[in-house]
């Protein structure tokens, strides 16, 4: 944090200070009004950010975010100011301070967001900051978020309401003087903060006359991968939740309509829900393998391992792809997205695009290179259908005919490091090939000490490994996984690599494809999520059994 930041309103008023030489408005101000938005973030899950709250972080050049959605800020308004709400000391404004923050920076001309934690029109902090704005002759909008109150129900899998509980009722746990005003069965009491007086909660209600069988459900972590739902009854709460371990606010939920959680849970129950998984790819690649992690419930955590670099020396590529504009080749071959990647640079050098290669023969290795060579402009003519590498490419490619073929010569753009098996299979069909280094892999540069502590001690649920260059540029950067983290490889050779440096692999892809690849780690996942349960165990997230055993040992 920089000394700018820990001053109230110290972004506003740089921001005022520099436009001091601006023509001053009828009104005497040297800026136009900017424009403020109150933004609801949600429970939790950045996902559940609605449309219209998107629209207006990206819009806005400063944002005044509340401490703990600071990274919902720098993830939809990444070039914005991030402004902040703490003092020196590391304690955070009161509200109306905060709304005085929005103020400065409205009045220097800004576009202003204001990102409030949670849902701001249920714990009031909505209605405080917006007067003082409404004092201040600011004008404003909001864009409502999502409830706590429904994303907690909606997460843990249960209704509001239902054929016995026809009401809801909200309440503070601080401000509730009289429990016996919420005794009816047919009501759905849903308690903010009250997780950790839910024994005390429970024991006032079982006084006001609710009966001991009434289901009860204690929800923290609300719609975030930390979630945690602990459903009991409110005769049994006390005991429950002493023997739960668990701490912390969140959400206590009374009523009939908890006991739907077996039948409708969803959330919690995603085959690797919470489980931290390693992804180390290029940056590039790792985007689309993250999103497929994340809907199996999962925290992808991305490592580059490998840096795409241009080839030492140029003039092979460039005459390859001068040789392809004018005729030279049959065939082109792309092994990698980074080759494909690597001749559309070269050809949007040139002023060229996907029409210089028409009249061209187009193959590929794996979906994704097909993917990115289509994101190109051109459908690929062959694709192997089963065997998705250089070997399963020379098996589907046909030998070279002289009365068919007019071009024998093949172009073959691939990594400084790649094989040699499809530049060999090809000429033994008859082909000559340019074999031309078109990128090259380097190591990358060591990831944070907190990651790399977090590989070697067992931080880690998973380790994804597409490649065996991803391998051991992981191991040497960061060092080994820890022996409790699952291991999953893309395919035998990446296998190979992974047992040489004395790993165990728990995972091998049934088809060398990175979706399938995850699909078959979430498929593990959810072999060890059933058989936790059926050991009566709570925790079977690998990280976490390894932290339990060694408090038991303990």
């Amino acid at each position: 944090m920089t000394e700018q930041d820990k001053t109230p309103g110290a972004g506003a008023s740089a921001g005022a200070s520099a436009g001091a030489d601006q023509p001053k408005t009828r009104r005497g101000r040297k800026n136009p009004l900017g424009s403020v938005a109150l933004v609801a973030s949600g429970p939790g899950d950045p996902e559940l950010l609605t449309i219209r709250a998107q629209r207006l972080l990206g819009e806005a050049e400063a944002i005044v975010a509340d401490a703990d959605v600071t990274g919902i800020a720098a993830r939809f308004a990444p070039e914005a100011e991030l402004v902040s709400v703490v003092d020196e000391d590391g304690l955070p404004f009161d509200r109306v301070t905060r709304a005085k923050l929005v103020i400065e920076l409205a009045r220097a001309g800004r576009a202003v967001a204001r990102l409030f934690s949670g849902d701001p029109t249920y714990d009031g902090a909505l209605a405080t900051e917006s007067a003082v704005l409404h004092r201040a002759k600011v004008p404003y909008e909001v864009a409502a978020g999502v409830s706590t109150v429904t994303g907690a129900a909606a997460y843990a899998g249960f209704p509001l309401t239902n054929a016995k509980a026809s009401e809801v009722r909200v309440v503070q746990v601080g401000q509730v003087t009289d429990w016996a005003t919420h005794a009816d069965p047919g009501v759905t009491l849903v308690v903010i903060d009250g997780a950790d007086q839910a024994p005390a909660v429970a024991a006032a209600l079982l006084a006001a006359g609710r009966k001991p069988n009434t289901p009860v459900a204690v929800i923290r972590g609300v719609t975030t991968v930390e979630q945690r739902t602990v459903v009991t009854s409110l005769g049994e709460v006390g005991a429950v939740m002493k023997a739960s371990r668990q701490s912390g606010s969140g959400v206590l939920v009374v009523g009939d309509v908890v006991g739907q959680v077996d039948k409708l849970a969803w959330f919690e129950s995603k085959p690797l829900f919470g489980w931290r998984v390693l992804v180390p790819r290029t940056k590039e690649q790792a985007g689309a393998l993250s999103d497929q992690l994340r809907r199996y419930g999962a925290v992808p955590v991305e490592v580059p391992t490998i840096s795409v670099e241009p080839p030492r020396t140029p003039q092979q590529m460039e005459r390859a792809i001068q040789g392809l504009v004018s005729g030279r080749y049959q065939w082109v071959a792309f092994t990698s997205a980074n080759a494909v990647r690597a001749v559309r640079e070269k050809f949007e050098s040139y002023g060229l695009d996907a029409r210089a290669m028409a009249g061209l023969k187009v193959a590929v290795v794996g979906e994704q290179t097909a993917a990115a060579l289509r994101d190109f402009g051109v459908e690929p003519d062959l694709v192997p259908t089963s065997d998705q590498s250089s070997a399963g490419l020379v098996e589907a490619w046909p030998p070279f005919d002289a009365e068919v073929d007019p071009i024998d010569r093949v172009f073959l753009p691939r990594a400084d490091i790649a094989t040699e098996t499809l530049a060999a299979g090809l000429a033994a069909l008859g082909w000559e090939v340019d074999d031309i280094t078109a990128y090259r892999t380097v190591r990358a540069a060591p990831p944070p000490a907190d990651i790399r502590e977090a590989i070697k001690a067992g931080g880690f649920d998973a380790v994804l490994f597409t490649s065996s260059s991803t391998v051991r540029n992981l191991v040497g950067i960061a060092g080994k996984p820890h022996t409790c983290t699952v291991v999953a490889c893309i395919g035998p050779q990446t296998a190979q690599s992974v047992t040489e440096h004395g790993l165990r692999v728990d995972v091998l892809a049934s088809v060398p494809n990175a979706s399938v690849l995850a699909d078959e780690l979430a498929q593990h996942g959810e072999e060890l999520r059933r058989a936790a349960i059926d050991a009566g165990e709570n925790d079977w997230r690998p990280s976490r059994r390894r932290a339990a055993a060694r408090r038991r040992a303990r």
